[in-house]
């Protein structure tokens, strides 16, 4: 909370510095008619990238332009059919810092003005992350590297008797390929 009042102070600073900067020609339009509102921007605090909604009662023209730094493009201003006031909308620039600026829109030989107060950026969530290996084939190894080896009881390697096994077996193919090297040998004489 002590983030927005900081921005509505600094709004409000800015705004009190800008104002004494505009124009004084003697053809320049009054800032603030007599009888005549400002220009209202609703919602009065937008995020950039933001569209907001307009209004200016009482202007004399049937249409008008409303510009602002912190939109994209000028707002074009038409009749509201319920009142004849002007509205229309315009969109916040995504690049915009947070602050108050002012919206103008000239209504015939008068000027309105009103303020948009642009709110700071909203932080995205970080992004999810995996807790652990997506397991997408590799030929079973990301569920061996998910599993915890250290709560589960690994496979014993071979002992003494898978070897003696392994010999017996390798000496018993050895003595078949000698015999059958000495038939082949004994058929070949005769």
């Amino acid at each position: 909370m002590g983030s927005l009042k900081v921005t509505l102070c600094a709004g409000a600073a800015a705004a009190a510095v800008l104002a004494p900067i505009a124009p004084l020609a003697s053809a320049a339009p009054a800032a603030h008619p007599a009888g005549g509102g400002g220009v209202s921007v609703s919602p009065s605090s937008p995020a950039p990238g933001s569209d907001v909604r307009l209004r200016v009662p009482d202007c004399t023209e049937k249409t008008a332009v409303a510009v602002s730094a912190a939109f994209v493009s000028d707002a074009k201003l038409s009749p509201s059919s319920s009142d004849g006031a002007l509205v229309g909308a315009g969109t916040v620039r995504s690049t915009m810092e947070a602050g108050a600026y002012v919206v103008r829109v000239e209504c015939g030989q008068d000027a309105r003005e009103g303020t948009v107060t642009v709110a700071e950026r909203q932080r995205p969530a970080a992004p999810a992350s995996p807790v652990a290996p997506v397991d997408a084939g590799g030929g079973g190894t990301a569920r061996l590297a998910a599993s915890d080896t250290r709560d589960e009881a690994r496979p014993e390697p071979p002992g003494t008797a898978h070897t003696v096994t392994g010999l017996v077996l390798a000496g018993i193919a050895a003595v078949a390929v000698a015999l059958r090297g000495v038939r082949s040998r004994s058929r070949g004489t005769d």
